[in-house]
């Protein structure tokens, strides 16, 4: 089969060929790879997975139909049309034309296109369980989006405007601010000419937001606690939250959340629950178009490698999907 592998000690990516994948495990299943999207992770692939071989072939979020399944696979079959996150750990991604997948973390495929299905599991998925697990974002009246323009945070805004949230801010460049408008923030901040902190508190009447959320890193889980209002709460997907060095945690009494989607895969039956809950969820919102993918550009796998490449040189926007089929 046709299958794109991770050349760590050069820093590239390659498309060979490889055997089809075996099931080795009574739980997987085998996967004919219809669309897979790309994502940051994949090319960061080397600062996560030790000891990684030459013929490790990345790929996280696969749309694809069950072509193999092992013995103690229960409620799936071969035929059925499925969506999953994968397990960054496991050799046999879905840049490729079949992949492996432990069957308890598979959702039934939306009624969408397998490209626009392939594109949500990573960032969307990701979001969901930041704002709806995390943050209770269905109680609250204000939220702050770090990075509302990227993949995560693209998701985000639609998720909050979905919950009725009625303040929704957002940094992102000035050039963006239209787009997330458009998604539904309510409020735009130039975080390269503006005073992040400033505005926020501007908008909020001194009072701070309830909830807040970092998708970029670098020094935004700084800027994110320092909005926050009494009693609010942040949610971190990028790095490792640091109370010590945030303002005022004590006497406002904040609470802060870390989340990696992925670490599902390895915490067993109440993690596997959670993700199938939030993918089956972001698919409801997907079929009922209340969430959309906007700028999704469709690839083959041949051009996975220069689209990781420059991915990793952030010279791409909007979100990209490879299609098999």
């Amino acid at each position: 089969m046709k299958a794109i592998i991770c050349q760590k000690d050069q820093g590239t990516f390659a498309l060979t060929d490889l055997p089809v994948p075996e099931i080795c495990n009574d739980f997987d299943v085998l996967v004919k790879v219809f669309a897979v999207g790309l994502n940051p992770v994949d090319y960061k692939l080397g600062e996560f997975i030790p000891g990684m071989g030459d013929d490790f072939v990345p790929g996280l979020d696969v749309s694809g139909e069950i072509v193999g399944v092992g013995s103690a696979v229960k409620g799936w079959n071969v035929g059925d049309k499925v969506l999953y996150h994968g397990n960054m750990f496991r050799t046999r991604g879905g840049f490729a034309e079949y992949a492996i997948q432990d069957s308890r973390t598979l959702i039934a495929h939306p009624n969408t296109s397998s490209e626009l299905a392939a594109a949500t599991p990573c960032a969307a998925w990701t979001a969901w369980r930041s704002l709806v697990d995390k943050l209770n974002i269905g109680t609250r009246e204000s939220i702050f989006i770090a990075g509302g323009a990227g993949g995560v945070g693209s998701f985000a805004i639609q998720i909050a405007r979905h919950f009725g949230v009625k303040t929704i801010i957002t940094s992102a460049s000035a050039g963006k601010h239209d787009y997330v408008r458009q998604l539904g923030a309510t409020h735009a901040i130039d975080y390269r000419n503006e005073d992040v902190i400033q505005k926020v508190l501007e908008i909020t009447g001194d009072a701070g937001v309830e909830a807040s959320f970092d998708c970029v890193g670098g020094e935004n889980d700084l800027i994110c606690a320092s909005v926050l209002g009494f009693e609010g709460h942040m949610a971190e997907i990028v790095k490792l939250v640091e109370p010590a060095n945030y303002p005022d945690v004590f006497m406002k009494g904040l609470s802060f959340h870390q989340l990696a989607l992925g670490a599902g895969h390895d915490n067993g039956p109440k993690a596997w629950s959670d993700m199938v809950k939030a993918g089956k969820a972001v698919s409801a919102l997907l079929e009922s178009e209340e969430l959309s993918v906007p700028m999704l550009e469709v690839i083959s796998l041949e051009q996975v490698p220069e689209k990781l490449m420059a991915m990793s040189a952030q010279r791409t926007t909007g979100k990209i999907v490879a299609s098999l089929v």
